[in-house]
């Protein structure tokens, strides 16, 4: 199963991205989940792939991660493969990202379809599977 979500960081700074980072890899690689984070000053955009309870377990602890706030589930589906398979948490410091401060504060996530959202996170994957840099 896929899960995507988007909330705006608490507190960002490097030290909390690093925990964040710490912590996902530690519960994901014990929970068999993978999956991708995009991030910035103003935004995270998270895919969690694995078994569905375990998922949708960890996309309620996260909930309650007040380093999060204002979350929103984007997109939950069924998949046949995953998409980082190899990552218990591939950080992508939005090098990749497609939308701009403006476009963010226009809404753009919130108009934005779940079949684009799956294509931000193909085009990373294909992008890290390519070896190219993120």
């Amino acid at each position: 199963m896929q899960l995507a979500y988007v909330s705006q960081p608490f507190g960002y700074d490097v030290p909390t991205l690093d925990g964040i980072l710490r912590d996902a890899r530690r519960f994901n690689e014990r929970d068999g989940i993978t999956g991708a984070l995009v991030c910035r000053h103003d935004v995270y955009l998270q895919m969690l792939e694995g078994p569905a309870d375990k998922v949708d377990e960890t996309y309620m602890r996260i909930e309650q991660d007040d380093r999060h706030a204002n979350m929103t589930r984007i997109l939950r589906r069924d998949a046949s493969e995953r998409l980082f398979g190899d990552w218990a948490m591939l950080h992508d410091p939005a090098r990749s990202w497609i939308w701009s401060q403006a476009d963010l504060e226009a809404g753009v996530l919130d108009r934005a379809t779940p079949a684009e959202i799956v294509d931000v996170f193909e085009t990373l994957a294909r992008r890290v599977s390519d070896g190219g840099t993120v």
